[in-house]
């Protein structure tokens, strides 16, 4: 892409921002030298990183880069067996903690959220711990090197600390003495050159002996080095030797580790640099309120309410256009100052963010295109002359456009024509554009020529705009208008400002009656554009309004069907209390008949009483769904007694057997009666011409008790109905007898006779439990029931 180009359009000050965000230098680098890419698969690559950085700042933050520095020379230094210093091993230790650091928190994130392309940069840093733990080992973070790097080096450097001691112990005692204080400038021991030295006045130099070191700037005091301690200075200075040896010594050792994995080292630099540059993408989208554009490589371009990046946020105006798709020109037409560069600019700008890898700053759904180059012609018609080394200038400019563009190419011009004869200028002007188009390339322009708003409005291909201007106010309001074209508005405003009518008739009658009519074209444009933009403005207040008044219905309707649910399972609750206490009352009728035919001696089948129970139980209604609705119930007829009907609250069927009143009928289903409301009750049948035959009332049979009630049955012979027709007898009789146990005898044989006693056993009520008789009962031929 063209520097020119990328100056014309600001893009530099977007750079700007983006390296406020990077953390290490050489996410810096990458920062500054991006440029807008026309590899489409390429740009999707980038925009795909920039989302994924989004997302993890979204979720987690940002992962900091502390510590991670370009050791790049470092790295070729150690390599090739030169010595690093403390703190170049220090940026070592601290880069390969960084690169751990990154690539352990991407690799949490990815396990969370997939971020499949950081993941895979971040998962090819090397792990190498054990150069960084040796490093640490031996340097601190101020770069010094510990006394524990070796052990060589923490004896060299207690007998320095002892040799010190020893030394201002020494001098300590000289300056105390009162011989020697009066010849010093000051009572303190202080160093020259490594060695200890005492301030002792210029005129006392004969008396003092030893070594002069330094003087002040004034030549009044002396640093002398008494003779007493030289020898003591020395050994000190051949023991900061060996220190020296033995640092370098470290020094080469941790290098050669660094040495070992400078290729390793430098690709990682160059992984961390890259990560850096993404997540300062991401940042830069947020600052923004940036999102990700969809890219195409069809020349087609949807701005929904796109944002100059560089105007603050209070102060920009939203920009829809679109491009690329019904017509491949736009032709902008508008009063100075109307917002037609800010326009070009941010159509320009935008291109080249999106096809750099940046988010831009737009509503969801704008789509970009990757074009393979964006030529622009803009210049600041308001801050400079309008004469013929203007027009020159412009020109020469689009001549350069006219040659290099392409059918892929997106065009910005400002003021084409512009700065030259009215007449001469419109004609060139069309001109241009028509070239332009024929190529098939996607274009906007602007201009001042009403020429220009009769070609786009019959040119295929080519559509109108304008910048929206407030006659009232005099102002423009910077929002461009799709389709309309701009009308001259200097008649309105100079009638609004004060100019006299008969100035203004007398203008008007210069005008062409051409240009009139195409004045007035535009302003029924404009008041129908106004009046359908109202038109939508309501529709969509009525469209909220009646999504608002479904939503409220909704919610109503819930509520209700929430109301005659919690009713419907309280009934059924009342209905299934009610049951269960007539199956109560049942219970305490079946246990007092059977305490009576005990007393009186007689015996009551105990299979009726379990079959008149179950009726009892079939009785019970089925639980009611909750979304059952009482808009199914029937009533064709009038009810009447011997009809077939079905009882809706208990969902059970039953037969009419008189009316108890106006509203309510007596119904039997089963053995029970229920008095029901004529409302809950759904006609099935008529009666039958015939009424039915009536039930044969059970009689009760009473059969003698024996005096001595048996304990044991035997069965053998008999086959199997006939065996459990006796067997039922038998229980009957002998929980009647109050017996706890009997024996039922029915022999080994096959087995058949045996298992179906015990599979009747287990199901019946009265028995507790059975087994097969023990050896002196009969072995395998008896089974022992217990009762209840």
């Amino acid at each position: 892409m063209d520097d020119k180009i990328l100056h014309t359009l600001e893009y530099r000050k977007i750079l700007n921002k983006l390296l406020q965000y990077t953390q290490t230098p050489m996410g810096r680098v990458l920062a500054e030298a991006l440029r807008p890419s026309g590899d489409f698969e390429g740009v999707k690559l980038l925009l795909q990183a920039t989302d994924e950085a989004a997302n993890v700042d979204r979720l987690k933050g940002i992962p900091s880069f502390g510590g991670v520095t370009d050791i790049k020379m470092a790295l070729k230094r150690a390599s090739i067996g030169g010595m690093l210093n403390t703190g170049e091993l220090l940026s070592v230790g601290n880069t390969i903690g960084g690169a751990r650091r990154v690539k352990r928190f991407l690799a949490a994130m990815h396990e969370d959220t997939p971020i499949r392309f950081l993941f895979a940069q971040s998962d090819l840093l090397s792990e190498q711990k054990h150069v960084e733990d040796a490093i640490r080992a031996c340097i601190d973070e101020n770069a010094e090197v510990l006394d524990t790097a070796s052990s060589e080096l923490a004896t060299i450097r207690r007998e320095l600390r002892g040799g010190e001691a020893r030394i201002r112990e020494k001098l300590d005692s000289m300056i105390r003495s009162s011989s020697v204080a009066k010849m010093l400038q000051d009572q303190l021991v202080t160093i020259r050159g490594d060695r200890f030295v005492i301030p002792v006045k210029a005129e006392y130099r004969a008396h003092f002996g030893g070594i002069v070191h330094d003087q002040s700037g004034s030549g009044a005091t002396l640093f002398i080095e008494p003779e007493s301690i030289v020898a003591m200075n020395n050994k000190l200075r051949e023991t900061r030797l060996r220190e020296e040896r033995e640092i370098e010594i470290i020094l080469h050792r941790l290098t050669a580790l660094v040495g070992d994995i400078a290729e390793e080292m430098a690709y990682d630099v160059d992984i961390l640099g890259e990560l850096d540059f993404i997540f300062a993408k991401a940042r830069l989208a947020r600052d923004m309120k940036a999102i990700q554009p969809r890219m195409n490589d069809r020349g087609y371009l949807k701005l929904r309410k796109g944002r100059h990046p560089l105007i603050p946020a209070e102060q920009v105006v939203p920009l829809d256009v679109e491009l690329g798709n019904q017509y491949s020109s736009i032709i902008v037409t508008g009063p100075n100052t109307g917002g037609k560069t800010v326009t070009l600019k941010t159509i320009g700008l935008l291109s080249l963010m999106s096809m750099s890898g940046l988010f831009i700053p737009a509503e969801e759904g704008s789509q970009m295109c990757v074009f393979d180059a964006i030529y622009a012609d803009i210049g600041d018609e308001q801050s400079i002359e309008q004469s013929l080394s203007t027009f020159s200038s412009h020109m020469t400019n689009i001549i350069s456009i006219l040659r290099k563009m392409t059918p892929k190419s997106l065009i910005l011009l400002d003021e084409v024509g512009a700065g030259t004869d009215p007449a001469e200028g419109s004609a060139l002007a069309i001109a241009i554009l028509e070239h332009i188009h024929r190529t098939e390339c996607r274009m906007v322009a602007t201009t001042h020529y009403s020429e220009l708003k009769a070609y786009a409005y019959e040119r295929k291909g080519v559509i109108n705009a304008s910048m929206e201007f407030d006659v009232q106010s005099l102002s423009p309001t910077y929002r461009l208008l799709i389709g309309v074209p701009g009308r001259s508005n200097a008649f309105a405003i100079a009638e609004r400002l004060g100019l006299p009518n008969a100035i203004l008739e007398h203008a008007r009658g210069e005008v062409k009656e051409e240009d009139l009519r195409v004045e007035h074209m535009i302003a029924s444009l404009e008041e129908n554009r106004l009046g359908a933009e109202n038109e939508r403005e309501r529709a969509e207040v009525i469209r909220r309004e009646a999504e608002d008044f479904r939503k409220r219905q909704q919610q109503e309707l819930e509520k209700l069907e929430s109301q005659r649910d919690k009713r419907l399972e309280k009934a059924e609750k009342d209905a299934s209390a009610i049951l269960d206490k007539a199956r109560k009352e049942a219970e305490e009728i079946i246990s007092d008949l059977r305490r009576l035919a005990m007393e009186e001696g007689a015996s009551v089948k105990e299979h009726k009483l379990i079959e008149a129970r179950r009726r009892l139980d079939e009785a019970e209604p089925a639980p009611r769904k909750k979304t059952a609705s009482r808009s199914s119930v029937k009533a064709p007829r009038k009810i009447q007694p011997g009809d077939e009907v079905k009882v809706q609250n208990v969902n059970q069927k039953g037969f009419v057997v008189e009316l108890s009143g106006p509203k309510e009928a007596i119904v039997q289903f089963g053995i029970m009666k229920m008095k029901v409301n004529l409302e809950d009750l759904e006609f099935l049948a008529s009666a039958p011409d015939s009424p039915p035959p009536a039930l044969r009332r059970a009689t009760t049979v009473k059969r003698t008790r024996d005096e001595n009630i048996r304990s044991e049955l035997d069965l053998r012979g008999a086959n199997l109905e006939e065996a459990i027709m006796e067997t039922d007898r038998f229980i009957d009789e002998a929980f009647l007898g109050n017996l706890g146990q009997i024996s039922i005898i029915h022999g080994k044989g096959t087995g058949v006779l045996r298992t179906g006693i015990q599979e009747y056993l287990r199901k019946h009520k009265h028995v507790k439990s059975y087994r097969l008789g023990n050896y002196n009962e009969g072995g395998a031929g008896v089974t022992v029931a217990e009762l209840q």
